[in-house]
């Protein structure tokens, strides 16, 4: 097997190609990175929204093509990819952009690491009557599922084990967990955990979405969460694209909702982990047929109206715009109110993915 050259650079230390921020412009040297001012090293794990970073590592196809690592972290909270371009007269050289969040998470960093900094602060708020919910969002392939819904050491496998823990507690004996798993796929939602039986997202008097007829059931361990997400993860849409041999083609919402039963069953906290489906570009969906050119379509426009609320959200706008999708509109009890939310932006280091990554970390600085 042939070692991969190396691609030479040429930046000179006078004229040194200037660091680019998330929208292409060049970062002066008295400037700051971060996105709300200057940069520092605490962090805040109980804001109200925030936004993190994880990246993979290479897989074996990577290794096998000669791929390189394009990604590189600065501090705890930057992370810069040195894309690689080309001029007119065909001189390479790396263009260099920087991204500032909340955390980022290198490609050595476990699940139970990503957990302590990510959804471990929202399972004690739960506790307090506060509804929390967790995303992970980008290309498809870039370890989202991993992170997010693994058996063994997902982040809701470590949080339910921390749930069912505190509720061993005397001051929540009256406190019942019931888990629900149910999907969004082409703007429709299907219950999971009832053979994708057709689900119906209503708004009541007091402006509340309710489903009607979501399976819920009665949970006390994580052996017996697991079998539950098992038998629903066995049904989730997937589907091949160009991007992704097994991708997921829906949101996949699992969700464990804390009732009081000396109150009639009312909703105490609740908990949302979202495995959003795959970003990708048209493009890269290969020579595909109708359907996964409409399931493309209403993925793109999801996680657009997505964006926008939690955008709204951020700048404490008068309107937010729950109702542009169903994927927002049965989630706008997450994000008013005692709600906080986190998003994980997975990533691909590899030099082939350079422009997914871009966007996936554009849209997260959003």
């Amino acid at each position: 097997m042939k070692k991969a050259t190396p691609i030479p650079v040429t930046i000179a230390k006078k004229n040194a190609q200037p660091l680019l921020n998330a929208y292409g412009i060049p970062i002066s040297a008295g400037s700051t990175l971060s996105r709300g001012g200057p940069k520092s090293s605490s962090v805040d794990l109980t804001d109200k929204i925030r936004v993190c970073v994880r990246k993979r590592p290479l897989n074996k196809n990577e290794l096998r093509r000669g791929e390189s690592d394009i990604t590189e972290l600065a501090g705890k909270r930057t992370l810069v990819i040195n894309e690689q371009k080309t001029k007119v007269d065909l001189t390479r050289y790396i263009e260099r952009h920087a991204f500032t969040f909340d955390d980022v998470f290198d490609s050595n960093v476990t699940n139970e690491q990503v957990y302590k900094r990510t959804a471990a602060p929202l399972v004690d708020y739960i506790f307090t009557g506060g509804k929390a919910t967790c995303f992970a969002y980008g290309q498809t392939g870039s370890g989202k599922t991993y992170t997010m819904l693994n058996e063994k050491n997902g982040l809701y496998v470590l949080a339910a084990s921390d749930i069912f823990n505190m509720l061993n507690h005397p001051d929540y004996v009256n406190i019942i967990p019931h888990v629900s798993f149910y999907e969004i796929y082409q703007g429709q939602l299907y219950d999971l955990l009832n053979a994708r039986k057709k689900l119906f997202a209503r708004e009541d008097g007091k402006q509340q979405v309710c489903i009607a007829g979501l399976t819920e059931y009665e949970c006390f361990s994580v052996d017996d969460l697991m079998k539950i997400f098992g038998h629903g993860n066995n049904v989730r849409s997937t589907g091949a694209t160009g991007a992704n041999a097994d991708s997921s083609r829906s949101h996949a919402i699992l969700q464990i909702c804390l009732k009081d039963k000396s109150k009639k069953m009312s909703v105490f906290g609740k908990f949302s982990f979202i495995d959003l489906a795959g970003s990708e570009r048209g493009a890269d969906r290969g020579d595909a047929d109708r359907q996964t050119r409409m399931e493309g379509s209403e993925i793109n426009k999801s996680l657009l109206a997505l964006k926008e609320c939690i955008r709204a959200l951020d700048q404490v706008s008068k309107h937010t715009p729950f109702r542009q999708s169903k994927l927002t509109q049965v989630l706008k009890d997450s994000f008013i109110g005692n709600s906080k939310t986190c998003m994980i932006a997975t990533v691909s280091p590899n030099s082939g993915s350079c422009e997914h990554t871009l966007n996936t970390l554009r849209y997260a600085d959003r």
